[in-house]
């Protein structure tokens, strides 16, 4: 493993991602929304999360700035990264397959929107979450900079720590005891954990 296999791993994951992403958003756009959350603050979570994963890591790699912030590379460390960054994808896959048309970026229900529990909505109840905490852990061990690195734990972690009670109100109005019976067996992103 050496920095420049790790920095291409980042890229990889990146272009996964779209590929996975790409043809859910473009149904979803087709999807009437029946009632939604967005607003300046969710607007904002978005863009912080999009900047910590995306924007930061996309200029170092591009530019290598800010160079100051760089340490050395460890390959057990990039070689680890690389196995986290595919469980990200694949958990990023997993969700989006089962959730199919009740897909949204934003805090949306669709027309005829109904509860997934099953596929990987049976273990946890935000498995997209649960793979860009992923994606963010890849990142901060496959990019050897104190800012790029780890600018995508404390993006999407704002986001979801911002996000995640709005979207289980939403949910608990849409759809009242069986979502709150799903709660009942399940965790928000780790299996038995949390």
């Amino acid at each position: 493993m050496t920095p420049l296999i790790a920095k291409l791993a980042y890229g990889a994951l990146v272009v996964g991602w779209f590929i996975i992403r790409y043809p859910y958003a473009r149904r979803a756009r087709r999807t009437p929304v029946a009632s939604s959350r967005r607003g300046f603050r969710e607007n904002l979570l978005l863009s912080v999360s999009l900047t910590g994963l995306g924007l930061l890591p996309i200029l170092y790699l591009a530019t290598g700035m800010p160079r100051f912030a760089d340490y050395p590379f460890h390959p057990a460390v990039g070689t680890l990264g690389v196995l986290v960054a595919v469980a990200a994808l694949v958990m990023f896959r997993l969700s989006h397959k089962a959730l199919g048309r009740n897909w949204s970026i934003s805090l949306d229900v669709r027309d005829r929107h109904t509860l997934v529990t099953d596929g990987i909505y049976r273990w946890v109840r935000h498995p997209m979450y649960t793979a860009f905490w992923l994606w963010a852990l890849a990142q901060a061990l496959l990019l050897p900079n104190a800012i790029a690195g780890p600018a995508g734990l404390v993006g999407f972690g704002i986001l979801f720590f911002g996000r995640v009670g709005s979207e289980e109100r939403m949910m608990l109005d849409a759809f009242g005891d069986q979502y709150r019976a799903y709660m009942a067996r399940t965790r928000r992103v780790i299996p038995l954990v949390y």
